[in-house]
């Protein structure tokens, strides 16, 4: 939810402009996901989170929800017939949907039964030049790309940081995409997780950013204690390097519904911070 309420909130600012943008997702995934499958069924994460939101949304005595959360759950609608949520649309797709015909989409996987689904997905789009299925290390293959020939840039980096690498090569590829183009909008999302690379991660984005001379922007969300029996994630990050100058008042509106409405435990919470 936090990812990608972020990531549309993003687009939109960006695409309100008319000159052409090249969007980089260096680690796409499959691209679309069934939450009605068995995979989905047994996290049943989806039902703490954009489900959720829908209820809310649905619920005549809830008060509205924000715009960024209402323009959220309105792309995912977009995505399904009917009120059930039964399709989640991944990065990108929801990239590829905000979009215009002039825009750029490069979609990196390295991994090979999500880059078919992907690629079949894709497909389906009929979307021709526009978007790119790469098969490739997503850190690296963006670089050919930057800066892109529009002068306009958004790239989105949210590795799974199932290796430990990860951790370390986020920053130095925020660095490295900084001194090749320093104006493109850079989004960063990470889990927060009880390791020392994780916590230590943000820090070095700052860094990288304030080196750069740059404003940032970073925001978490907590929904429950990670000693918790449920399943899921627990808290995770977005970090924004030039960043949409609407999106911090639209995030400071958002966060406290976000944690009244998918707050797991008593550790619920958020942050938000800016710099630059």
């Amino acid at each position: 939810v936090l990812k990608h309420s972020v990531l549309i909130a993003t687009l939109q600012h960006l695409t309100a402009k008319d000159t052409a943008l090249m969007a980089l997702d260096t680690h796409a995934g499959a691209g679309l996901y069934r939450l009605d499958g068995d995979y989905a069924r047994t996290s049943a994460e989806a039902d703490e989170g954009i489900l959720k939101l829908a209820s809310a949304a649905s619920n005549a005595s809830s008060p509205p929800l924000p715009a960024l959360l209402q323009d959220y759950l309105a792309l995912v609608q977009r995505f399904n017939q009917g009120a059930q949520i039964r399709v989640y649309p991944g990065s990108p797709f929801i990239l590829q949907h905000l979009l215009r015909e002039r825009d750029k989409l490069k979609l990196f996987e390295l991994h090979p039964t999500d880059l078919r689904a992907l690629a079949g997905n894709v497909a389906q789009l009929n979307a021709g030049r526009q978007v790119a299925v790469i098969q490739e290390d997503g850190f690296e293959g963006m670089r050919r790309f930057l800066p892109p020939p529009s002068r306009r840039a958004l790239v989105l980096c949210d590795p799974s940081y199932e290796l430990k690498s990860d951790y370390a090569r986020v920053p130095e590829m925020l660095q490295d995409a900084l001194k090749r183009f320093a104006t493109g909008t850079y989004a960063v999302w990470y889990p927060i997780i009880p390791r020392p690379e994780a916590h230590d991660l943000p820090r070095r984005l700052k860094s990288a950013a304030t080196k750069a001379g740059k404003s940032w922007l970073h925001a978490s969300l907590t929904v429950k204690s990670g000693a918790g029996a449920r399943p899921g994630l627990g808290a995770s990050g977005m970090f924004l390097v030039n960043p949409p100058h609407t999106l911090q008042a639209a995030l400071r509106e958002s966060l406290p519904r976000m944690v009244e409405l998918l707050g797991q435990d008593r550790n619920a919470c958020h942050q938000l911070e800016s710099g630059g």
